[in-house]
């Protein structure tokens, strides 16, 4: 058996601030942008540039319960892992983009690691694992 993962949900109050930020800021590609008339909303995913994994679909809040998630659907954990083959060339990179970042850059035993907000306050982490670890050992 083989299966995986393809979409993660991220609620948003908007798409299209949503797109220029995860496209424009984070540099993420548009997957997909497509309009659903008979639900009168869009499917719209992003993903990270060179990436063959999961991807993310921006959902925009139907309903004032899940406006409530927006920035917060971990309950203030960290809710995303960006992984990258160059961390400094990234992190310097969105620094100059006006991205928050809320804890610095730390070396740790698996790679080196901040946590950064997107635009509505989810948090982040921008790393570089080692190549020891057991998941780059896995993607390659």
């Amino acid at each position: 058996m083989k299966q995986s993962i393809i979409h993660i949900a991220l609620v948003v109050k908007d798409y299209d601030e949503a797109i220029d930020f995860y496209v424009n800021k984070l540099k993420f590609e548009l997957v997909e942008d497509t309009y659903q008339a008979e639900q009168d909303k869009r499917w719209v995913v992003v993903s990270p540039p060179g990436s063959n994994g999961v991807t993310l679909l921006l959902a925009r809040a139907s309903k004032a319960e899940q406006e409530d998630f927006i920035g917060n659907q971990t309950g203030g954990r960290v809710f995303l892992f960006l992984n990258t083959d160059d961390f400094w060339r990234d992190y310097h990179r969105m620094c100059a983009e006006g991205i928050r970042f809320i804890r610095p850059p730390k070396e740790e035993g698996y790679g080196t690691v901040a946590v950064f907000e997107d635009l509505y306050g989810n948090l982040w982490d921008l790393l570089q694992m080692n190549d020891s670890h057991p998941m780059v050992m896995r993607m390659s």
